[in-house]
């Protein structure tokens, strides 16, 4: 791509709030594949925001982005943390904070990638509530929460939903408790607000009390928000299509590797959807003593279970765990579109959203560019206008766009400018448009140096 005008760094400008562009959506939806694309139009880092994903291990379950599929493009907080400890939304704002002021510093754009909406709201606001309140909620489904989910969890999709004081009692006692039975006015403004935000009547009464926390108009930095959606019945097929190509891929032994009858599933890296399903089906499967088989046989033995015709307990065992990761998988993903709702509703956010169905339903490259990339292209550089300028044709995108072709590995030495180093052509690019580049290559030419790079 070639690029015709340098970036400016917003942090030059000291009335300014640091700009950062932040990846939102459902578990599934393509984030982590937007984020990098990205990187072949803007000079990003990427700070993943996925509760899961911090940890070190289980990369298949928790769907990391492998090394050969980031593409160079730097990312921080992936698979640093160690499982066993319990890494709160106050540990990631602290860590994410210094990492953006070092991105920033070094005139690149910071983007928080994740599903994890809680860590990304402790990040932007000002202020922090109590941190145990959402730190469960986005990227992995305690139990506990599960039944109640699934008996509230579609009451938005529910086109004749009954507006009564006993259907407001039961998914929002503390509210209905609030007014009067035959207060049929309120009820439905309650039940209203739930249907089309999924924020509890309660909590919202509560929130709306509290000073201006994460509000839009008292973050922290200057976010541009773009939330890669798609229709629920699409992400439900495409979320049952990737457990299974998980479990293809090695997710039970992940889960095997780290099994302990014993174990603690309300933190650290435990608390994945994926882990505590499998404990009924490990803890036969030990008994039967299969466990003393070696971990590159356990597929073997998987697939071995899955295909014995007729009924037995391993066999229904292991086929009710997986269904149980799809159903939560699911069950999250209503979550997080209701945490999303709410952030819009309750906070005002600026969320732009982009529709990936079409991709999900049948993936080709050039409906994932058109669908989904452009438009966030177009977003980005409607956000940042005032600081970058970049060359933007309205119908086609930015100019020359070829995705997954930037070179990030090629070193450039500018002798110029004292030899400085450049990582990549985009770099290098950036570097000779630059108004001191320029200047010093003006200067070198006067006094007489030639062979000089423009």
């Amino acid at each position: 791509m070639e690029n015709n005008s340098s970036f400016i760094n917003p942090n030059k400008f000291p009335n300014s709030k640091p700009k950062v562009v932040v990846i939102m959506g459902a578990t599934g939806a393509g984030k982590s594949r937007l984020a990098i694309d990205l990187a072949s139009q803007f000079p990003i880092e990427i700070i993943n925001a996925d509760s899961m994903q911090v940890y070190e291990g289980l990369d298949v379950l928790t769907n990391k982005v492998p090394i050969h599929d980031q593409k160079g493009v730097p990312h921080h907080l992936l698979g640093t943390i160690s499982p066993m400890v319990e890494f709160t939304a106050k540990d990631f704002r602290d860590c994410a904070i210094n990492l953006i002021s070092d991105i920033t510093s070094r005139n690149r754009i910071p983007v928080i990638v994740g599903g994890t909406n809680y860590y990304i709201q402790a990040l932007v606001s000002r202020f922090l509530l109590d941190e145990s309140v959402g730190d469960k909620d986005d990227s992995c489904l305690d139990e506990t929460n599960g039944d109640k989910e699934s008996h509230i969890q579609l009451v938005s999709e529910q086109e004749n939903l009954s507006y009564s004081y006993e259907n407001l009692k039961a998914i929002d006692p503390v509210a209905a408790n609030r007014i009067h039975p035959n207060d049929h006015r309120k009820i439905s403004k309650y039940l209203h607000l739930y249907t089309s935000s999924g924020v509890l009547p309660s909590k919202y009464l509560q929130e709306k009390t509290m000073e201006n926390w994460g509000d839009a108009d008292n973050l922290r930095y200057d976010c541009c928000f773009i939330c890669v959606d798609a229709s629920l019945p699409i992400i439900d097929k495409y979320v049952d299509q990737r457990v299974d190509q998980m479990v293809n891929s090695g997710l039970l032994q992940e889960v095997f590797e780290i099994f302990n009858p014993d174990a603690v599933y309300t933190q650290g890296l435990r608390q994945a959807i994926g882990v505590r399903e499998f404990e009924d089906f490990l803890r036969v499967y030990l008994s039967q003593g299969l466990a003393f088989t070696s971990i590159e046989n356990l597929k073997e033995n998987i697939n071995t279970i899955l295909g014995t015709s007729g009924e037995n307990q391993l066999k229904q065992l292991l086929q009710d765990a997986i269904d149980k990761v799809k159903l939560n998988t699911r069950r999250l993903v209503r979550r997080q579109k209701r945490r999303l709702n709410r952030l819009q509703t309750l906070f005002g956010w600026n969320i732009r959203y982009v529709d990936a169905t079409e991709c999900l339903s049948c993936f080709t490259e050039e409906s994932w560019t058109a669908n989904v990339v452009k438009p966030s292209i177009q977003i980005i550089n409607s956000h940042f206008e005032k600081d970058i300028n970049f060359d933007f044709d309205a119908t086609n995108g930015i100019k020359g766009l070829k995705l997954m072709e930037r070179d990030l590995w090629t070193q450039y030495i500018c002798k110029a400018c004292g030899n400085k180093v450049l990582r990549g052509a985009y770099e290098w690019e950036q570097h000779k448009q630059g108004r001191s580049h320029r200047k010093r290559i003006c200067r070198l030419r006067k006094s007489g140096v030639s062979g000089l790079d423009e």
